[in-house]
Formats: structure tokens, C-alpha cells, sequence
């Protein structure tokens, strides 16, 4: 029966850490997803910042052109004063001229504040570009060492799925039938340690006179709260499996 119960455990053992591969392998390209998904929205709010950048260039070049046109204005108003010969139309004319250069000072300033918002942006959109420098070449280093990792755990899987094979050949059908049931319904935990009268996976005490039963170890035994299969965890036959997993 020992004999039987170290294969449980080593079965177990190998389901287990298959199960736990096969979610990594899962996790991998979700991973990568992740990373590749951030790095697009970065580049998109960087695209989003030089939209930006462009359209408050193309502003400051059309206030500069009302700037020029202003100054034509002014000069053409102020060769006008020369040739006007009543007070009412040269009062008229300088009012005039007042109007265009309170205009022209009016998007001078807007020039300067179009000008402060290019150099903000400019200085972010610079610190953007290296930033997003690093987040490729980091983007690209996990994609690396997730693959790798890939690779590795498929090697790993293929072993198992050998060790398993030959397991599955030497556990008896009945009781075979028996762990996997348990080990579907039982979350992966279909054999378990009892440890100085204790289940070590429900943590309930286990009856005197079945823990004794336990320890002579002459039939398969299942615990009476989880009715997973049990076995005695001090024994050292059983530990020297464990401790080889």
C-alpha cells in the first residue's frame, strides 16, 4: 500500500506543477499584450502632444501674418496723415492708427503666449520621446525573456508529461479513477498528509482510532472531513518522496 501512496503523491505532484505551467504559458502572452498595449498608448499620447505642438505652430504663424498685416495697415494709415487736410478727418486717421497698434500689441501678445505654450510642450514632448525610447527597449526586453520563459516551461511540461505517463501505467485503475475525481473536485489537492492526527489540508483532526489504522498503513485511507486520500505524514518513506519532489 506504501507503494501505491508514494505514486499518489508523485502523480499529484507532477498534475500539479503541469497545472501550474500551463496557466505561466497562458499568462505569457498576456504579458506581452500588456506591454505592448502601454507602449501604444504612450506613442498615442506623444502623437496627441506633436497634433498639438504643430496646431499652436500654425496658430503662432497666422497671428505673426495678422502682426504684418497690422503693421501695413499702420504705415499705410500714417502715410494718409500727410495728405489729410481737415482736423476732423486727421483725428479721425490717428484715432485710427491708436485702434491697429492697441490691436497689433493685443497679438503680440498672444504670440508670446502661443510662444510659452510651444516651448512647454516642446520641452515634454522631448522628455516624452526619451521616455518612450525606454519603454520600447523595456517592451522589448519582456517580450524576450517572456519567451524564453515560454521555451523553458514547454521543456519542462514535456518531461512531466512523460513522468506522468509512467505513473498513470503503474497506479492501479481503481484507484486511479479515484484520484482523479478527487483531484478534479478537490483543487488539485487529491492526497493528503496527516501530520500528529491533523489533516494537513483541511486541518481537522483525524478519529485515535483511524489515525492508528493510518500508521499500520495495511489499506488506502481517506479523511473523514475532506475524504481526501490520507497518509501518514511522519512516515519516512513517504517524507524521502516529498523531500525528492
Amino acid at each position: 500500500m506504501k507503494e501505491k501512496i508514494c505514486l499518489l503523491i508523485q502523480l499529484q505532484h507532477c498534475d500539479n506543477r503541469m497545472r501550474e505551467i500551463r496557466k505561466r504559458k497562458e499568462e505569457g502572452p498576456l504579458k506581452i499584450k500588456k506591454s505592448e498595449g502601454d507602449l501604444k498608448n504612450s506613442e498615442r499620447e506623444i502623437e496627441e502632444e506633436r497634433n498639438k505642438l504643430d496646431a499652436l505652430k500654425k496658430e503662432r504663424r497666422r497671428i505673426e501674418q495678422e502682426v504684418q498685416e497690422l503693421d501695413q495697415k499702420i504705415e499705410k494709415s500714417t502715410i494718409k496723415l500727410s495728405h489729410i487736410k481737415s482736423n476732423k478727418e486727421y483725428t479721425a486717421a490717428l484715432k485710427e492708427i491708436d485702434n491697429l497698434k492697441k490691436a497689433k500689441f493685443i497679438t503680440e501678445d498672444k504670440i508670446i503666449e502661443v510662444m510659452e505654450k510651444i516651448d512647454g510642450l516642446e520641452q515634454g514632448t522631448a522628455e516624452q520621446d526619451r521616455r518612450l525610447e525606454e519603454l520600447r527597449a523595456e517592451a522589448e526586453k519582456t517580450k524576450t525573456q517572456i519567451l524564453q520563459e515560454i521555451a523553458l516551461l514547454e521543456q519542462e511540461l514535456a518531461t512531466l508529461e512523460e513522468k506522468r505517463e509512467s505513473f498513470v501505467k503503474d497506479v492501479e485503475p481503481d484507484i486511479l479513477t479515484r484520484y482523479l475525481f478527487l483531484h478534479e473536485r478537490k483543487n488539485g489537492l487529491a492526497v493528503s498528509a496527516v501530520v500528529t492526527g491533523v489533516c494537513q489540508t483541511c486541518h481537522l483532526g483525524i478519529p485515535p482510532q483511524k489515525f492508528n489504522e493510518l500508521i499500520r498503513g495495511n489499506s488506502l485511507m481517506t479523511c473523514p472531513h475532506c475524504n481526501r486520500i490520507m497518509y501518514w505524514g511522519d512516515d519516512e518513506d513517504f517524507q524521502k518522496v516529498r523531500a525528492m519532489l
